[in-house]
Order: structure tokens, then C-alpha cells, then sequence
């Protein structure tokens, strides 16, 4: 989701960029029958098993999942409110229905290794970032314009005993890229898709609430200790049409293919994971991203001059070609016994771009989590997390060239929130931030630096 301050630049920056060196190190056992890092369709948690009345509904989604196919609905809904600062105070409700299907092929058609996934949203109400605070880091991660919308939709071939997969349709990379595993306890959106692609690639790249077409493959089974992932996606999702991407492909279904296009690379190392193994687990994972297409200069014009000032022709300079580089770190630091998720666990992620051409050229949040501590509430989670994007000196410098009356520096988030669990399947969490320079620093209407932004809020997530 983007913000009315950076909506625009992001039509302007073309992005994206790299390779991925392996991994260092040598051979490591492989992990034990490891979990995999998301739970099956049969193993999430549901509401209709904590509701007797249900119970003619669970019986036939699993007559359903017994013919290989599988329906899941999901329904988040929030109240988020500025209670200071930001563009203006006030309070707002929004919502995302989720509607899901997975299906086997195998035991639909006797393709073995075969799977179809395809998810759709309803999204409605009023966006918090957008029309309130005007900031980088999204306040919630189902922010969006009010549509229903095509999200992913692809199939998937996996061989040899699952060490390798081929997945291709309409993909996106937040689900599988650039991913924190304790980060999705937070609403923030940038705990999710970062600010620092959201920001950096056209249209915010294949990040929700995008995605786009794309063929990505696989090495490795979930209890490997290694696996590494590629992917090449069309390069922008939306495409140019104004000043607002999520305008330019409301529904999700322009399904382009004529963009430059969008590799992504990442090495992942998964540790202390099996069923066995004594140690806190963890996984380090480096990535990348390379854009072949062309974007704008932040700060030079086509004959070098600085774009703000006032000899410049008023035309960008033309880059041609992009990347970034970026780390993730998803450690436990603290267990309950032999129960596994329970405890104490942080997760760090970095990464940076060169800064002529993207508007964060560098980024870092993380954060800690506490499951099960609370006497009585083995399901309930806690946690505290800071995320921080620098707005590149270019773009700086050509506030300064223009004689603004501030220049965007940089911005940050605070967040505390706690996920209460009802029953299996519905949580209610509150949550507070705090936004540090909305907007990395942009001025209001007298000409001040719009104010740091108190953000209170609670939401509800229902999953059927």
C-alpha cells in the first residue's frame, strides 16, 4: 500500500536489481523432519471448529479437501486512529475479506506433485497512511483502495521428492521473498512487503496489494536445510496511468507482460529445526533484485544539471538499470520447554540500493516476540518492533535544489502490539505505533515539517 507522498515518485523510479552469491559456509545435516515454514491448508486454525453450529460446514470442506480441494475464508477488519500528528487527526475503519482456493492435482487428476492456488480480496473502507498520515511505512498491511481484487493465481509442479518446484502464473513476491517469519505478528504493512521495495519499484512492485506474472522455481523441500529461490516477474504490475498505481489496475486482472522485467534471488538457511535438535532455531536468508528497465535521475537532469534549480531543462536524467541487496534474520532466543513456537524470538532485516535512483536507498526494521507467556494463554503474543527508512541524499539534495521548505530526511515506526486469542481462528489484537517523521520529513501547509503521528488501533481477524 503507498502513500499519497510517494505514489507519485514511484511512477518516476524504474528499479530494481541483481544477483545472489551462494551461500558461504559448509554442508549442513539436514534438518529431521522439519515443519514447513507456513501450515498446510488442513492445519490452520479455524472458527468453525469452536462453533458446534459449524459443524455441517467443517464436515464438507473436508469431504472437499478429501477430492484434493480446498476453501478457506478470511476476514481482518480493523479501527485505526491518529490521535496526533500526521496530515490531519481522525479515525478510520477498514476491512479485507479473503476467499482461497488450493487445489491437488494429484488427487484431482493423478498429477503427482501438481497444485493450483488462486486468492482474491474484498477490500473496503478507508486507509489510514493515505488519507491521514502521509508516511513510507504503511500504518496497516491490509491497507488498500476499495475494490475486489485478483491477487495471486498460478500452479505449481514439484519433483523429486520436493527439491524441486516450478511455480508460474500470477505471482507475488511478499509471499515467498523478503520474508520474516516474527515479523507477521505486526500491522504495519512495512513489517510485510518493505518500504524499501514498496517505495523503490514501480508501482511498489509485486508486493500486495499487486501481483503479477511471473515464473519462479525452487530448490530445496522444506526440511532441507537450504534452499534457494529465482524468480522473474514483469516489471511493473500497474503500469503508468496517473498518479495512483492502484487506479491503473483496480481489479488485479491487467495482466501485463510487455514491462521490463523484475529478477529476484534469495538463498535461504534454515537451522536447529527438526524435531530432534536441541539448539533455538533460525534462518538466515540473503536476496536480491535487478530491474532492467530505465528510470529517472532523483536529482540531475539530461545535461547534469540539478533538477530543482532553476537552469535545468525540467527532463530527469535516464538511469538504465537497478538493484538492491537485503538480509533476513529470523532467530529464537528463548524457549518453553519442549514446545515449539513457544517462547522468545527477534528477527532483523536490512537492505540497501544505490541512491540516484531509488527514493529509500536504505532500510532496516526488527523486532522481538513472546508467545505463550502469559499464565492461562499459551495462544496469546506480544511484541515491539522499530522499522527505519532513509530517504537517499539525491532525493534530498533536489529538495534542497528546489528551495522546499523542508528536505525529506527520513522516517521511522514504532510499533507495540498484542494478539489476544479468542478461540482457534480469532484473534483480537490492539496495537499503538508511533510514526517519526511522516513522510521521511515533508512540510504541511505553513510550511512546517508535518508532526511525528500517535497511532491507536484494534483489530480482528476471523479465519473460517
Amino acid at each position: 500500500m503507498k502513500s499519497p507522498k510517494w505514489s507519485k515518485k514511484k511512477r518516476q523510479l524504474a528499479v530494481g536489481a541483481v544477483l545472489l552469491g551462494a551461500l558461504a559456509g559448509g554442508p549442513a545435516r539436514a534438518a529431521d523432519a522439519a515443519p514447513p515454514a507456513e501450515p498446510a491448508p488442513d492445519d490452520l486454525p479455524s472458527v468453525l471448529n469452536s462453533v458446534p453450529a459449524f459443524a455441517p460446514i467443517v464436515d464438507f470442506k473436508k469431504q472437499l479437501r478429501d477430492k484434493g480441494v480446498n476453501l478457506q475464508l478470511n476476514y481482518i477488519g480493523e479501527v485505526l486512529g491518529a490521535a496526533s500528528g500526521g496530515k490531519r487527526q481522525g479515525a478510520i475503519y477498514d476491512g479485507r475479506m479473503e476467499f482461497v482456493l488450493d487445489a491437488d492435482m494429484e488427487k484431482i487428476a493423478g498429477l503427482t506433485g501438481g497444485a493450483i492456488h488462486a486468492n482474491a480480496y474484498w477490500i473496503h473502507g478507508t486507509g489510514l497512511s493515505r488519507y491521514y498520515l502521509g508516511n513510507l511505512l504503511t500504518a496497516s498491511n491490509i491497507e488498500a483502495l476499495p475494490t475486489f481484487r485478483l491477487y495471486e493465481a498460478w500452479y505449481e509442479q514439484r519433483a523429486f521428492d520436493d527439491g524441486l518446484s516450478l511455480r508460474f502464473g500470477q505471482l507475488a513476491a511478499d509471499t515467498e521473498f523478503f520474508v520474516s517469519k516474527y515479523g507477521a505478528l505486526f500491522i504495519n504493512g512495512t513489517f510485510g512487503w518493505p518500504a524499501f521495495t514498496g517505495a523503490n519499484l514501480p508501482s511498489g512492485g509485486p508486493g500486495y496489494p499487486f501481483a503479477t506474472p511471473g515464473v519462479r522455481v525452487k530448490l530445496g523441500s522444506d526440511s532441507d536445510p537450504v534452499n534457494i529461490l529465482a524468480a522473474v516477474f514483469n516489471g511493473d504490475p500497474a503500469g503508468s496511468c496517473g498518479d495512483d498505481a492502484q487506479r491503473c489496475n483496480r481489479y488485479g486482472t491487467n495482466v501485463r507482460l510487455q514491462d521490463a522485467p523484475l529478477a529476484m534471488q534469495e538463498v535461504q538457511y534454515k537451522y536447529n529445526q527438526g524435531k530432534d535438535d536441541t539448539g533455538l532455531a533460525g534462518t538466515i536468508k540473503f536476496g536480491a533484485f535487478e530491474h532492467y528497465g530505465n528510470f529517472a535521475n532523483l536529482r540531475y537532469d539530461t545535461a547534469g544539471s540539478p533538477l530543482g534549480g532553476l537552469a535545468s531543462n525540467g527532463v530527469a536524467g535516464v538511469l538504465k538499470g537497478d538493484y538492491g541487496f537485503y538480509g533476513v534474520l529470523d532467530q529464537q532466543i528463548w524457549k518453553m520447554g519442549d514446545e515449539p513456537g513457544k517462547g522468545a524470538a527477534l528477527f532483523v532485516r536490512v537492505a540497501g540500493a544505490p541512491g540516484d535512483r531509488n527514493m529509500v536507498d536504505f532500510y532496516v526494521d526488527g523486532g522481538v516476540n513472546f508467545t505463550g507467556l502469559v499464565p492461562g494463554r499459551p495462544d496469546d503474543a506480544f511484541g515491539v518492533a522499530v522499522a527505519y527508512a532513509h530517504v537517499s541524499n539525491w532525493l534530498r539534495g533536489y529538495d534542497i535544489d528546489s528551495g522546499a521548505a523542508v528536505a525529506r530526511r527520513d522516517e521511522t515506526a514504532l510499533e507495540l502490539t498484542y494478539q489476544y486469542q479468542i478461540v482457534s481462528g480469532w484473534n483480537v489484537q490492539p496495537d499503538f505505533q508511533y510514526i517519526f517523521r511522516p513522510g521521511g520529513g515533508v512540510a504541511d501547509a505553513n510550511g512546517a515539517r508535518v508532526r511525528d503521528a500517535a497511532v491507536f488501533g484494534v483489530r480482528t481477524t476471523l479465519n473460517f
